[in-house]
Formats: C-alpha cells, structure tokens, sequence
C-alpha cells in the first residue's frame, strides 16, 4: 500500500515505512526542520515587531510566511516516508531576543545560509520525488538570505 501526497509539483508516491538505505538521515534533517520551525517563528515575529519601516515589516512578513510552508513541506515529506505524523520533540530552542534589530537581522542572515547548506544535503538524501519541493526551499533560502543583506545594509 502506497502513500500519496499532492505537493506543489504535483503527485508523487513512496512506501511509508520504508524509507530507503541513506534516507535515514533525511529523516533526520527534516525532523531538526520540523522542531526548529516555532523558533524560527518567534525570531521572525520578534524581528517584525521592531522593525522600523512599513517596506521592512513586508519583507520580514514574507520571510515569516515561507518559513511557515517549509515547515508544512516538511511534516507532509515526513508524513509521506514513514507513515506516521512526526513525534514531538522536547520542545523548540529557547527564544532569546537579538540585542538589536541590526543584530536580529544578522542572526537571520547566518541563520539562513546555514538552512541553504543543510537543505544541500537533504537534496541529495530524499528521494527524487521530493526533490522538486526541497529545490524550491532552497532557493528560497537563499532568496531570504539575499533580503536579510538588504535589510543589514539598509540599517548599518
């Protein structure tokens, strides 16, 4: 009995319980994604509340907002290879507020550099149907990488 799951680029279809040799540590990056995305969550709102412009708060919303469907990304990929919902983890990482937006912002900038370098390496472990939904995170990353410059740039 297959699973199937409807993503943004369509049908695919994989045996759940049956992740194959080296998928395992797929799982496990996609499961780090998962228990990190209420963290990422807060930063953003945090960000979002202080910062200083309209065209800055919109900037910072869309980041907030892709974040959000990687995360609904990542629990259907779960979902999809092992059959069963992620267990929950011991609870996010505990939120501390930037000394300041500029730093706040430097923290997303780094923050998202690294999320580009581990979804590099899921890319390679998931399975080829996934592939297309992993690619799109990762250039959004890198999109949102590309505005945290801005947003530094702009305050310095």
């Amino acid at each position: 009995m297959s699973a199937d799951w409807y993503g943004p680029y369509g049908y695919a279809s994989y045996q759940p319980n049956t992740p194959p040799d080296g998928h395992e540590q797929a799982l496990e990056r996609i499961h780090e994604a998962i228990a990190d995305a209420r963290h990422e969550e807060l930063f953003y709102e945090y960000l979002l509340s202080v910062a200083p412009t309209e065209q800055e708060k919109q900037v910072i919303a869309g980041i907030r907002d892709d974040e959000r469907r990687h995360n609904r990304y990542f629990q259907q990929i779960y979902m999809q290879l092992t059959g069963k919902r992620q267990p929950p983890s011991d609870g996010p990482k505990p939120f501390q507020t930037p000394a300041s937006y500029l730093d706040g912002i430097e923290q997303a900038l780094l923050g998202e550099l690294k999320a580009f370098e581990k979804y590099q390496l899921l890319y390679k472990n998931i399975p080829l149907p996934y592939r297309d939904t992993i690619f799109e995170m990762m250039t959004d990353e890198m999109k949102h990488a590309s505005y945290c410059s801005w947003l530094y740039a702009k305050n310095k």
